[in-house]
């Protein structure tokens, strides 16, 4: 299957933050976020594991009270139901990837 990025819908979420869900099974999803400079994904926590490489741009990451800054190449790991949230320091682009899928993102 080929998922073409300009073939996917731009979903607003927090200020300044939009999400291309870009193709998923049952068992995984991808989705491309794309963050303006001081933009938030506020602190939450979901039972998915979710693995994030840093595409484009600058962050600090918190999970379950650490925070690390991560840059272009860089990559996350959030175990399920930790804690987590992110602050964009420099505009820029996450690739989120989920097990299972996120059903919430696809309603």
């Amino acid at each position: 299957m080929f998922k073409l990025n300009q073939d996917c819908a731009s979903t607003p979420c927090e200020a300044g933050v939009t999400r291309k869900v870009m193709a998923y099974t049952k068992d995984v999803m991808m989705c491309e976020i794309t963050f303006q400079i001081g933009a938030m994904g506020n602190v939450h926590s979901h039972p998915h594991t979710q693995v994030t490489y840093v595409a484009e741009g600058k962050f600090d990451f918190t999970i379950d009270g650490e925070t690390r800054t991560v840059r272009k190449g860089d990559s996350v790991l959030m175990p399920p139901n930790a804690v987590h949230g992110v602050v964009c320091l420099e505009s820029g682009k996450l690739v989120d990837v989920f097990t299972p899928m996120r059903e919430d993102f696809v309603k």
